[in-house]
C-alpha cells in the first residue's frame, strides 16, 4: 500500500499527517495527489462524501505555495459557512510545519471588516461561500488576479442553492492559466456544464463509479402512514440503543419541528438549520461531534461541512426533491471504513420515488418491518445487560459503602436481586410499549388512510361535555380548542360529535397543558361551561369500544401515561450514551 511519503508530499506536510493519525492514502487522495503535483492540466474529480477529499486537492495546494509572496494563490469555494469553516481548520492542520502559509475562511454572518483587515495582511489559500467572495471582490478586498488554483468543493451542491451566478462572477476574475480543480459527488448535467464552460480539457478521476452510493453503505426503507412518520421515527431510534445519527428534513421549519418533539420526548436531539446564528450552529455541531448529541436533525444545507466519521446512521424523515440529495445525505455514514445504514421513512404512496435512487446509487432499498415494542424493550433491556457486564468496577471508591449495602440486600439471593434490578431500569420503559400497536398492520393503514378512528400510540383521547345539541360540529370544536392556546400547531386527531358530549384526539405530548388550559381559561359554549377530561378507550363485551373517564388531571397528578420514554437523554460525558428515564412524578437524570 502506497504512503503519503511516496505519493511526493516533504516533510513538514508528513509529519503534520502523522500528529493528525493519517496513515495511507484513501483512493481518492492516491489519484488526485500526484496528479497535481506533476501536472497544471484541470482535474475533475470524483470524490463520494467522507472519502478525504479536501485532503486531496489541499496537501498538493500546500506543497506547492510559494509562502514568500503574500499574493492570494488558492481560492477554495464552498457551498456553506460550515464546509468552509471544515475545509480551512483542515489545511490549517495540515500546514501547521509549515512556516509562513497562511490561510483564512471567509463566509457571510461572519465581520467583514475582520475578514478584510486579515487580507490585508495577506493570505496565502482563502476558502469562501461563493456570496462572500462576490462581495469582497466587489470591494476590491480579495484579489484573484495571481491565484494559481481554484477549487470549486462539491461544485454541484452550489449550483443546486443557485450559485451559478456567483461562480460565474467569480470564475471571470481568475487568470486563464490558472488550474482549476473541481470535485464533486454527483455529476448533473450543471456540472458538466462548468467543466465545459471553465476548463480546459480537464483529465477525470474518479474514487468510485460515478453517481454511485458507497459500497459501505446498505439502504432500508419503512412504510409508514402518514400520521404514524413520527412515531415510527421513535421506534427506528429505540430499537438501536447506540444509534449516532442525522435525521434529515426538508425544510427548515419540519427541522425544528420534529427536534422539539424528540427533545420533549426526552431524546438527546437537536437542530441544525439555517434559521439559527452562526454562533448556535457552531455550539449544536460542536456538540454533536463531541457525541454530546446522540441524534442531529438537519437540513440538507445545514449538514454540509459537518465533518463525522462514525455515524451509525441517516434517516430520511421525508426523501429529498433531488436524487442528488440523497447521495449526499447517505454519504454521511459508512466513512472511514466504516459500515453504515441510510434510512428512508415513506408512506405506500412514496413509495414509487425510491425506484429513481435505486437506479441513481446502483443499489436496492431493503423492505424492513418497523420494530414492535417487544423487539424494542429486548433491544434495550440486552443492552443494558451488556453494559453491566462491562462496566468497570472501582473497588476503591465503592468499598467503604459496601457493608452497608450487603446489610441492607440481605436474604435476597441472586435471581431476586437480577429481577429487582431490571425492573428498577426497566418497569417505566415495559409499560410504555405495553400493547403498543404494529404499526405494520396494513388494514391499520387503510383504516386510517379512510379516517376510521384507530389506537395512535402518539395521540390521547379526550371527552368534552358538549355535542349536537349544542350546536358543536367539527370546526366549532377545533375553534375551542385553538382558542385555548394549548400549543403551537398542535395536531389534531379523530374528532367525533355526538348528541350531548364528543370526543376528540391531540398530541399526546400536550395532555397535561390540555387540562390545564380548559381549566384555567373555563370557557363557556352555548351558555354551557365546558369541561374536558381524558378517557381511556375500554373493549365492550361485544366487540365494540366505549370510553371510559379517568377524570381530570392537575399538574401535581400525573397519570401512568405521561412517560415519555426510556433511555433516551445521555449525559454529557464524550462517547457515552448512558441512559435515564421519566420517572413519576418528577424526571430523574441518571449517567
Amino acid at each position: 500500500m502506497s504512503t503519503f511519503k511516496e505519493l511526493g508530499l516533504n516533510n513538514e506536510i508528513l509529519k503534520a499527517l502523522n500528529d493528525l493519525g493519517y496513515e495511507n492514502p484513501t483512493p481518492i487522495q492516491l489519484k488526485a495527489i500526484p496528479q497535481v503535483l506533476s501536472s497544471k492540466s484541470d482535474l475533475k474529480a470524483f470524490a463520494q462524501t467522507g472519502t478525504g477529499k479536501t485532503a486531496a486537492f489541499s496537501l498538493p495546494i500546500i506543497e506547492q505555495i510559494n509562502t514568500e509572496s503574500k499574493d492570494t494563490q488558492a481560492i477554495i469555494l464552498s457551498p456553506t459557512r460550515e464546509l468552509a469553516i471544515q475545509i480551512e481548520k483542515n489545511i490549517s492542520e495540515f500546514s501547521k510545519h509549515t512556516k509562513g502559509l497562511k490561510t483564512l475562511a471567509v463566509y457571510g454572518g461572519a465581520n467583514i471588516d475582520e475578514q478584510i483587515r486579515k487580507l490585508k495582511k495577506g493570505v496565502h489559500i482563502v476558502v469562501g461561500t461563493p456570496g462572500r467572495t462576490v462581495d469582497l471582490i466587489n470591494r476590491k478586498q480579495l484579489k484573484l488576479s495571481n491565484i494559481q488554483w481554484l477549487v470549486l468543493d462539491e461544485a454541484d451542491e452550489m449550483l443546486n442553492m443557485g450559485f451559478k451566478d456567483e461562480l460565474d462572477k467569480i470564475l471571470e476574475v481568475t487568470p486563464p492559466n490558472k488550474q482549476t480543480l473541481l470535485f464533486s459527488a454527483t455529476f448533473p448535467k450543471e456540472v458538466e456544464s462548468i467543466a465545459k464552460n471553465y476548463m480546459n480539457k480537464p483529465v477525470e478521476i474518479s474514487a468510485g463509479e460515478k453517481n454511485k452510493g458507497s459500497d459501505r453503505v446498505s439502504h432500508q426503507y419503512y412504510v409508514v402512514s402518514e400520521r404514524n412518520r413520527y412515531a415510527a421515527l421513535k421506534r427506528i431510534a429505540d430499537v438501536n440503543p447506540d444509534i449516532y445519527s442525522i435525521i434529515f428534513c426538508r425544510t427548515r421549519r419540519e427541522t425544528q419541528e420534529i427536534a422539539d418533539k424528540l427533545i420533549k420526548d426526552g431524546y438527546n436531539a437537536d437542530a441544525l438549520h439555517g434559521d439559527l446564528s452562526q454562533a448556535q450552529r457552531d455550539a449544536v455541531m460542536n456538540k454533536f461531534r463531541k457525541k454530546h448529541l446522540q441524534i442531529l436533525v438537519a437540513t440538507d444545507v445545514a449538514a454540509r461541512g459537518l465533518d463525522v466519521n462514525d455515524l451509525t446512521h441517516v434517516i430520511n424523515h421525508k426523501l429529498p426533491d433531488q436524487i442528488e440529495n440523497y447521495t449526499h445525505r447517505s454519504g454521511r455514514t459508512g466513512r472511514a471504513g466504516r459500515e453504515g445504514i441510510s434510512i428512508a421513512i415513506v408512506t405506500s404512496r412514496e413509495k414509487s420515488k425510491l425506484h429513481p435512487i435505486e437506479r441513481k446509487i446502483g443499489k436496492k432499498f431493503v423492505k424492513t418491518p418497523i420494530p414492535t415494542g417487544k423487539e424494542i424493550c429486548q433491544n434495550q433491556l440486552f443492552k443494558l445487560i451488556d453494559k453491566v457486564h462491562d462496566i468497570e468496577v472501582n473497588e476503591t471508591e465503592i468499598n467503604d459503602f459496601l457493608p452497608t449495602i450487603y446489610e441492607k440486600l440481605e436474604g435476597l439471593n441472586r435471581e431476586e436481586l437480577i429481577k429487582r434490578f431490571v425492573s428498577l431500569e426497566f418497569n417505566t420503559f415495559l409499560s410504555y410499549y405495553e400493547n403498543a400497536p404494529d404499526l405494520n398492520d396494513s388494514e391499520q393503514m387503510r383504516s386510517d388512510s379512510r379516517g376510521k378512528r384507530r389506537n395512535d400510540e402518539n395521540m390521547t383521547r379526550f371527552f368534552i361535555n358538549i355535542g349536537r345539541k349544542d350546536k358543536l360540529n367539527p370546526s366549532r370544536l377545533i375553534g375551542l380548542i385553538n382558542e385555548q392556546e394549548i400549543g403551537k400547531n398542535i395536531e389534531i386527531g379523530q374528532i367525533e360529535i355526538l348528541d350531548t358530549f364528543s370526543f376528540f384526539e391531540l398530541d399526546k405530548n400536550y395532555e397535561n397543558d390540555t387540562i390545564d388550559a380548559f381549566q384555567n381559561n373555563q370557557p363557556e359554549f352555548s351558555g354551557r361551561s365546558v369541561n374536558v377530561e381524558i378517557t381511556k378507550k375500554q373493549r365492550s363485551g361485544r366487540g365494540g369500544s366505549r370510553d371510559k373517564s379517568r377524570g381530570s388531571r392537575r399538574k401535581d397528578k400525573p397519570s401512568k401515561n405521561d412517560f415519555s420514554g426510556f433511555g433516551r437523554k445521555r449525559s454529557a460525558k464524550k462517547g457515552d450514551f448512558s441512559k435515564s428515564r421519566n420517572s413519576e412524578p418528577k424526571r430523574r437524570r441518571r449517567s
